[in-house]
């Protein structure tokens, strides 16, 4: 694969979207209107399911939160980091050098997500959020005998037998709670340390993203990318909640995937190795993440590439081994899960409005840039971004905003196919977390001088929601 550059900030080169007239702003603001009003659609929709037989499962639709106009510690720290993010953001992405940028990024999604976090205060909003009845820190004391306990993992999955695992542990695999067991047996055991835990992890996935960003689409792309991924509403959920440590592991297995098919790295074989042994590692934390395949794929797709195959192979087969030998089998939790799954609310909630208003609750996290955004991402690729990826066809070189376009789509797809699923009904703005990171960069294919005023708006977003609701998580 080939992908255009010029040293031009405000515009890469060859960069296959429309230019940002007048008509393609108002465009722009088009598509968000359209997911303001999809979010006010299921929202007056489902008050009037959930008002009518309680099925929806959630008190304020489509969101599972309930209404809680309040303040907090982090409040003043969220409104300084929005703002200053709005105002120094792009310049600051255009101009630090490359090392700096991620380090700049993950630090102010680290302050984004924990000033977030902190508007509920120290205890409600990260000590706790990760020790309540469904959360995995219930059941470290059940795991003092690891291979016993998951030998026995399965056993405890269906509600109904004596010592039913809490929620969340019965609905992800071992690797999840594990990695709190470890934390507890390594002296950082209780909420305080798991919530710290998800909150840097979660954050790194936004260096990730621009890593992978930068190999396949180019640096410019990348640092016009990189304000929205610090700024993103999802930021709500990640601090403090499991899906989001999630997210950082999958978005480092892309990265790193990603380096190897460029070649943007010395250690290709070893890079390709570490991506196949985090992916199997995402697979083990989430059920539901195996989808991050959509996006490794479509890595290799646009780099043309099968030589990071092999290592990947061999790297993604480490973990289901171990977990194979100590005793726990994937394919037949699995199948309990979707058990599990319908004997509690997912037996309730009603596929007809989740199907799509599960694409609201992603609209609220992605945020209205996003949308935006994505509107761009299509316009790049149809037709011609398809065509030239094809073998045979086209001019053999695909310019950076297609790849950019195809890779946002990539997630777009995975999250199609959880939503289709039916095993994604409600609290999509957390569980979708690994995929809606990578639908944030969508917004670098917007003008460079609306930047701001799209940074404002996604910061908008994710304030209102964390000072009205209280979402739970």
């Amino acid at each position: 694969m080939k992908t255009e550059e010029r040293s031009d900030s405000t515009l890469p080169a060859g960069m296959s979207v429309p230019p940002g007239g007048r008509k393609d702003r108002r465009r722009d603001l088009a598509a968000a209107a359209m997911g303001l009003l999809l979010v006010a659609v299921a929202s007056a929709v489902g008050w009037a399911v959930q008002n009518a037989n309680g099925s929806l499962q959630v008190r304020w639709p489509p969101l599972l939160a309930s209404w809680d106009p309040h303040v907090g510690p982090g409040t003043p720290a969220a409104a300084v980091v929005a703002a200053a993010v709005v105002a120094y953001g792009p310049g600051l992405a255009d101009r630090l050098p490359w090392r700096r940028l991620l380090a700049a990024a993950w630090a102010g999604s680290l302050a984004w997500i924990l000033s977030l976090a902190l508007i509920e205060g120290w205890y409600r909003g990260v000590a706790r959020r990760l020790t309540t009845k469904h959360e995995y820190l219930r059941v470290i004391d059940r795991f003092e005998d690891v291979p016993s306990a998951l030998r026995g993992f399965t056993d405890h999955i269906l509600i109904g037998p004596p010592g039913n695992w809490p929620a969340h542990v019965a609905g992800h695999p071992p690797g999840a709670t594990l990695t709190f067991v470890g934390l507890d047996r390594v002296g950082l055991g209780g909420g305080a340390w798991a919530g710290v835990w998800c909150i840097v992890l979660g954050a790194s996935g936004v260096p990730a993203v621009l890593v992978a960003v930068r190999a396949l689409a180019g640096k410019h792309l990348a640092r016009r990318a990189a304000p929205f991924l610090v700024l993103a509403p999802s930021a709500v959920w990640t601090g403090t909640s499991a899906d989001g440590y999630f997210a950082g592991v999958a978005a480092w297995s892309i990265a790193l995937l990603a380096l190897a098919a460029t070649g943007r790295t010395r250690l290709t074989r070893g890079a390709a190795l570490g991506s196949g042994l985090l992916f199997g590692l995402t697979c083990y934390l989430s059920y539901g993440l195996t989808l991050i395949g959509v996006l490794l794929g479509a890595v290799l797709l646009l780099t043309r590439t099968a030589r990071p195959v092999l290592p990947f192979l061999a790297g993604a087969l480490v973990t289901p081994v171990a977990f194979t030998v100590a005793g726990f089998n994937w394919w037949e939790a699995y199948h309990l899960l979707v058990e599990r799954y319908y004997q509690g609310a997912g037996g309730v909630r009603p596929y007809s409005y989740w199907v799509w208003g599960n694409l609201a609750c992603a609209t609220l996290a992605a945020g209205l840039a996003t949308v935006a955004g994505l509107r761009r991402a299509v316009a790049a690729v149809v037709p011609s971004g398809v065509r030239n990826l094809l073998p045979g066809r086209g001019s053999g070189t695909v310019t950076g905003g297609t790849c950019l376009a195809l890779l946002v789509l990539a997630a777009l797809l995975s999250i199609a196919a959880a939503d289709l699923s039916g095993m994604s009904k409600a609290e999509t703005e957390r569980i979708w977390q690994p995929f809606i990171l990578w639908l944030l960069p969508a917004a670098a294919l917007l003008p460079r001088h609306d930047h701001r005023s799209w940074l404002a708006a996604q910061a908008v977003v994710a304030l209102l929601i964390n000072h009205l609701l209280w979402t739970g998580w």
